[in-house]
């Protein structure tokens, strides 16, 4: 227990829908704990934005300054040190156990609210499977615990009777329906992230095969496409058009294996004994770019592809990595790049509800059909005597720009910029344009960030 710490963090949010600011500091507590090498766990939410992130160990009245080395936001795991040699003085590493069976004894261990000395909550392994890992919108695997885990308990270490870390405590299902359900991110996502960061210097992510994919449970399906009584798999619906896959993959392809491991009609492989798990385990157990062997059927031919596995590119990005957010402002109207933690801050936490339906139905269907592809809206219309009638037009795309397709907010900028025609001319979402002189628009811009206190007509990325 006394490698397990208190993480103190000052966060410094982006503002989302004022691009060009900050949000007020805030504070936050958490749990870490020390391993090998010099290191400390926690959370990825837990030192998310920081501007400040500090250590105390148990029974410690000294807060040791941390340095964040790298943040796995879709794990939801930091890694974190100390350069203070002092603070490392009489204390044993957490050693990692392997992965628990179903009911065995796990003990949560922590700072959570509603005190300062560690609590500690035991329970056992209830399920384990590919969990909704809430901080990074992705799906890994996950356990999940009877035991409670609370705000605050959130990077603690979850020990197993052996006094082995099988994993980090990390959210609650907070249900009327439920009682004491907690998760905890296992030992193999922990050591892929450890891994990914001892081998490339730095956080890369979990790749997926970048395909959308239909069960193959009815028998009729089957036989119309071509299989066997003994051949399992699922049907390729859809296939990112930015993955490496997209080259050699090809929509009704039926996926009969990845690397060897026989795929089932319900799109799971055997895990462990008695135990199944659905195939994107396999997918996330590697490294970007690395190799995989896809086994598929093709018109009643068995084929193999031998295809190098990337991370997810997605149209509306799931975060921003820490970097402030993308602007450009020109005769008041205020040009960003659409994520989701845009669509939260304008529409908060229930944004899939609120958020209008064009961007929803983009944010949950539409693929990006190249790496730098952006969803460009216009955020806001900061009014002005140029943009009369133009004031209630707030998150509508921006489809293109003087009969030029918009890819991404950098080409927006850049065509504007360099504009020598007579008008600016946006074609918006809903067969809606604006047109401003162009003249007039970029001598108003001036006046539009003076009164609005805005440093600059776009942010800091955009002027490289």
């Amino acid at each position: 227990m006394d490698a397990v710490v208190k993480v103190f963090c000052v966060h410094t949010e982006p503002n989302f829908s004022l691009p060009w600011q900050r949000k007020r500091q805030y504070s936050s507590s958490s749990s870490g704990f020390i391993i090998e090498g010099r290191r400390v766990l926690t959370n990825a939410h837990s030192v998310e934005h920081h501007t400040q992130v500090k250590l105390k160990k148990r029974g410690s009245d000294t807060k040791y300054l941390a340095t964040v080395l790298a943040i796995g936001t879709e794990c939801d795991i930091a890694l974190l040190t100390v350069n203070d040699d002092e603070f490392w003085d009489g204390v044993k590493p957490v050693e990692f156990g392997d992965l628990p069976a179903l009911q065995d004894a796990v003990t949560v261990v922590g700072y959570p609210i509603g005190g300062d000395t560690i609590s500690v909550t035991s329970g056992v392994v209830s399920r384990m499977e590919i969990l909704s890992y809430v901080h990074g919108s992705t799906e890994l695997l996950g356990l999940q615990i009877d035991a409670a885990i609370n705000s605050g308990n959130s990077g603690g270490p979850a020990i197993n009777d052996k006094g082995k870390c099988v994993g980090i405590a990390f959210q609650s299902l907070k249900h009327e329906d439920v009682e004491n359900i907690g998760y905890v991110i296992p030992t193999p996502v922990i050591m892929h992230f450890i891994r990914d960061y001892e081998k490339n210097g730095a956080y890369t992510g979990f790749p997926i095969l970048g395909v959308e994919w239909q069960k193959m449970e009815n028998p009729d399906l089957r036989v119309s496409m071509g299989m066997g009584p003994d051949q399992k798999g699922v049907r390729i619906r859809r296939i990112e058009p930015t993955a490496p896959e997209s080259h050699v993959l090809k929509p009704s392809d039926v996926i009969l294996s990845f690397d060897g491991v026989n795929i089932a009609n319900d799109g799971t492989v055997p895990f462990r004994h008695g135990e199944r798990i659905g195939f994107s385990y396999l997918v996330s157990q590697k490294y970007t770019g690395d190799n995989a062997v896809v086994k598929v059927l093709r018109n009643s031919q068995i084929l193999e592809f031998c295809i190098k596995l990337a991370i997810h590119k997605r149209l509306i990005a799931a975060h921003i990595k820490g970097r402030p957010p993308s602007y450009y402002i020109i005769g008041g109207f205020v040009f960003t790049a659409v994520s989701v933690p845009y669509l939260r801050s304008e529409y908060g936490k229930d944004y899939e509800f609120d958020a209008p339906v064009k961007l929803l139905d983009k944010h949950l269907y539409s693929m990006a059909q190249s790496v730098d592809e952006q969803l460009v809206v216009v955020a806001q219309v900061l009014v002005a005597d140029i943009n009369i009638g133009y004031e209630e037009i707030v998150n509508t795309q921006v489809l293109s720009f003087n009969g030029k397709p918009v890819k991404n907010l950098k080409s927006l900028a850049t065509m504007v910029e360099s504009c020598d025609d007579e008008f600016l001319k946006f074609e918006l979402e809903y067969q809606q344009i604006v047109v401003l002189q162009t003249k007039t628009a970029k001598a108003a811009t001036l006046d539009i960030l003076t009164t609005h206190c805005i440093p600059s007509a776009m942010s800091d990325d955009l002027k490289t």
